[in-house]
């Protein structure tokens, strides 16, 4: 009996591992390309690597829940509000907004998710540009966009680079770089995230990988590679193989901030203090859970990092356009505003579509309807080994206001 239910398991396996292979080989090249020898050499030398791993690692532990309670909830639990239900769009489109440089010094166009189009200083960089329709390596499955791209390729004008802040698929995307391979527009990447770009056909001479704190001039504006807190990988076999990383834009009159995916770390405050303050910072602030609380900062996270950065106005990413967590899709909305009246942070809300100039006064424009969710005493998301800097969020009447 006993050997008859272990053939039954093992047959199970094999079936298994055979459809899970099958289901890989059907992404094609979506999932990238493995990082050469040349790279490889490089990536020895960064502070950020692990020897004994042989990959990149976080300066601070990662706690993680676990995995089978997080699989069972992402497919078959969480909030009845994940998906959006609109029942009108909600993009703008206003293609002479984005026209030539901002009189200010700096204005964004929120393209949804995590892809910016930023002016700033006479320099034009689009940031981890998203156009396909999922999240995903796969055509037919995976998180699904709430609505189109606001705008085509074309409509975005000249961009002088495009900056990726790591290579998962909700901000490394495969239609995306095929439509920009034409343009002939210079990379900014991570560590090794090159090797994926040279893959699909990108000429290496445009492509400029950057460790944390390495810098680029873009005309008058330097670029900084900056510290986080997550991971990275496109496959199964390729974890952490190459960096992530937040970026800051330094001009002669304005300075921004992107702090890509991460959790709360202590570097935010060394951004802060040696490349702020910052005018505007685009801050992640959904697809959190205390499951997997050392990736993800969250909304009430986001808006003390933002602080840490020496911030002056926030604009929430990360939320608004892809499934990817367990909370309704309007919560990171909801509780980032929440959080941000309790810290004292002044946050610029635009629809997807719209721009920001930073000499607008900044408010929170509330595209979205109102739907049940959950606060953050309901369902907290606290990265572990921080808590000396969640202070302010333990006794927010008592850290109201700008450090």
């Amino acid at each position: 009996m006993i050997h008859g239910v272990l053939g039954w398991v093992a047959v199970l396996v094999v079936i298994l591992a055979i459809a899970t292979l099958a289901l890989w080989l059907s992404a094609g090249d979506a999932t990238g390309s493995s990082v050469d020898d040349a790279r490889l050499k490089r990536h020895r030398e960064s502070a950020q690597w692990n020897a004994e791993k042989g990959r990149f690692s976080n300066r601070l532990k990662r706690v993680d829940g676990s995995f089978l309670e997080m699989g069972g909830k992402f497919f078959f639990g969480g909030s009845k509000h994940r998906k959006a239900k609109l029942e009108a769009s909600p993009l703008v489109h206003d293609v002479e907004a984005l026209e030539g440089h901002p009189e200010s010094g700096l204005r964004i166009t929120w393209l949804g998710h995590s892809s910016f189009l930023v002016a700033i200083d006479g320099v034009r960089t689009l940031v981890d540009p998203v156009f396909g329709e999922r999240a995903s390596p796969f055509t037919w499955s995976g998180p699904k966009r709430f609505y189109p791209p606001p705008y085509a390729l074309e409509e975005l004008g000249a961009i002088d680079a495009i900056v990726i802040s790591h290579d998962h698929y909700d901000h490394l995307d495969r239609e995306a770089v095929a439509l920009l391979k034409p343009t002939k527009i210079p990379w900014v990447v991570p560590l090794g995230v090159g090797a994926h770009l040279e893959g699909w056909g990108i000429d290496p001479g445009l492509i400029t990988e950057l460790d944390w704190w390495d810098e680029l001039r873009l005309k008058e504006v330097t670029l900084t590679a900056t510290p986080s807190r997550h991971f990275s990988g496109r496959a199964m076999t390729d974890q952490n193989a190459t960096l992530w990383a937040g970026w800051a834009w330094s001009g002669p009159t304005r300075r921004l901030f992107y702090s890509g995916d991460t959790a709360m770390h202590p570097g935010f405050e060394e951004i802060g203090d040696r490349l702020g303050p910052f005018d505007l910072t685009l801050m992640e602030t959904g697809a959190y859970n205390q499951l997997w609380c050392d990736v993800h900062l969250g909304p009430e996270q986001a808006a003390l990092a933002h602080r840490l950065v020496k911030g002056q106005v926030m604009m929430p990413a990360h939320w608004g356009t892809f499934d990817l967590a367990l909370h309704g899709w309007t919560e990171p909305a909801e509780r980032v505003v929440v959080a941000a009246e309790a810290l004292g942070v002044q946050l610029a809300m635009i629809r997807p579509g719209a721009t920001y100039d930073i000499s607008s006064s900044p408010a929170v424009d509330r595209w979205w309807p109102e739907v049940p969710w959950e606060q953050a005493q309901v369902a907290p998301a606290w990265s572990t080994s921080v808590d000396e800097l969640l202070r302010p969020l333990r006794d927010p009447a008592a850290e109201k206001g700008s450090p």
